[in-house]
């Protein structure tokens, strides 16, 4: 996946994900590209940040392994801001109603997903684990996935 900073002709900016840079310019050239505030369709990249690397005379704060072993981003340290807690618990709280209404099906989310997409069976909200590489093997397909904001415990393994 990859993440561009897009802005509109009158000036909003946004976000996009996709798959590969060549599939932005694919969604560019048909068109397929609007501004989720105002809805004009004139998209284009906007200026980004370059990642600077800090100064060898720094130190860093500590790192937490993610899921798969790796390292993620430095902890936050401290209090979070009011503000920010509330965000948080908002789209947990989204989330956890989304799922609601969605199985879960574990390892088996890439092939479930391919078999609804496909139309080999009937379409429903799913939910599960898939790898990196999965994920973009179904957004090159044209298949519709989003992650997850907050992990999910496997029902199995719930108390």
């Amino acid at each position: 996946m990859i993440v561009y900073d897009l802005s509109c002709s009158e000036g909003h900016r946004f976000e996009g994900w996709f798959g590969s840079s060549s599939d932005y310019d694919s969604q560019r050239e048909r068109g397929l590209l609007t501004c989720p505030e105002c809805g004009c369709g004139e998209v284009g990249k906007a200026p980004m940040a370059p990642a600077v690397s800090a100064k060898g005379n720094r130190t860093e704060a500590p790192r937490q392994a993610g899921p798969s072993g790796d390292e993620t981003k430095p902890m936050i340290r401290g209090e979070l801001p009011a503000e920010v807690k509330q965000a948080l618990e908002t789209l947990a709280k989204a989330q956890a109603k989304a799922l609601e209404k969605s199985t879960w099906v574990g390892d088996k989310f890439a092939d479930k997903a391919r078999s609804m997409h496909y139309g080999e069976t009937d379409e429903a909200p799913i939910h599960g684990k898939a790898t990196k590489d999965e994920a973009e093997e179904m957004v090159a397909e044209g298949i519709t996935v989003a992650p997850l904001l907050f992990p999910v415990a496997p029902p199995d393994e719930l108390n």
